[in-house]
């Protein structure tokens, strides 16, 4: 009995993450307007390195053999995770469109599956596959709000490249996670993380300093660093790398899917944007192929 119990809060992860995740949205439409978008990544990241550190600091201590022998692996999970789907989203939402980068990030899930059965021997079951085409399916009717013709008629741009790039990052940055056992806790390991997520952009971020656009240490850049840090940080990171633990690394890239969902309500809420029937077929698709990719794949913890 306790055992369904363990694997229903498992698999409600792969719904409560996403709340999180997604409402790294509101960063990305809101946020920008005040803050530039590499400066936001930077400074999002080092806020949640020094948010975690108390907590972590003296047992990180006590760890410095286990970081020295990681610290390849941890610095790789940073420029990923923090770095590369920390900064390029912000930077793909100046020259393309929301549908396209909805778009091309559902494209994660797929690069998730292929490159662990390809190199870590994960298997492919027809199940799954159904499953991530539902998904698919169900996306794109959200996306292209239920007129085929949109799909057609789409323009790509040099920040589709930019949000590719992220999608292949967040992949890396899954599958490494789940593969690279650490010896270390998760909020150890998240803590470092952040730490050379921050590290990887701080070039940049100087770059964009001089060269593009000045960071104003305002209100509004307090506001947007915070809410960036803790809600789409620390709390859908660590949600995310909770869930990989239980369900595995392709089953967990299914957030994405359901992300999506989020973000359209997000929209409809916060930015004034409908809900159609078409939302509803794409969200019915989506829990579908969720249930059917699931099958079998629940750990037994």
């Amino acid at each position: 009995m306790s055992s369904k119990i363990n694997n229903l809060l498992a698999l409600s992860l792969l719904f409560i993450q996403p709340i999180f995740m997604a409402s790294n949205l509101i960063v990305a439409r809101g946020g920008v307007e005040f803050v530039p978008p590499i400066s936001l990544a930077f400074w999002r990241w080092t806020l949640v390195f020094f948010i975690l550190l108390p907590f972590t600091y003296i047992s990180l201590k006590k760890n410095n053999r286990i970081i020295q022998k990681e610290y390849k692996k941890l610095f790789f999970l940073g420029v990923m995770g923090c770095g590369v789907c920390g900064a390029f989203p912000f930077l793909a939402g100046q020259t393309t469109t929301v549908t396209n980068m909805g778009i091309i990030y559902t494209s994660s899930p797929i690069f998730i599956i292929v490159i662990s059965g390809i190199f870590f021997n994960e298997k492919i079951n027809l199940t799954k596959i159904i499953g991530l085409v539902a998904c698919l399916i169900g996306v794109f009717t959200i996306i292209i709000k239920g007129d085929f013709s949109l799909l057609i008629n789409l323009n790509f741009t040099i920040g589709d490249l930019w949000m590719l790039a992220a999608a292949i990052g967040w992949a890396l940055y899954s599958i490494y996670l789940f593969y690279w056992k650490t010896k270390l806790g998760i909020f150890q390991r998240f803590t470092l993380i952040a730490f050379f997520g921050a590290i990887s952009l701080l070039p940049f971020y100087i770059g964009e300093e001089i060269f593009f656009e000045k960071t104003v240490f305002d209100r509004e850049f307090f506001m947007w660093v915070t809410f960036a840090a803790i809600s789409p940080g620390i709390i859908a990171f660590t949600l995310y790398t909770m869930a990989q633990k239980k369900l595995g690394a392709s089953l967990t890239g299914f957030t994405l899917y359901i992300f999506t969902i989020y973000g359209a309500i997000y929209g409809y809420f916060l930015f004034e944007e409908k809900l159609e029937n078409y939302h509803l077929i794409g969200t019915v698709l989506v829990f579908i192929g969720v249930y059917m990719a699931k099958k079998k794949n629940v750990k037994k913890i």
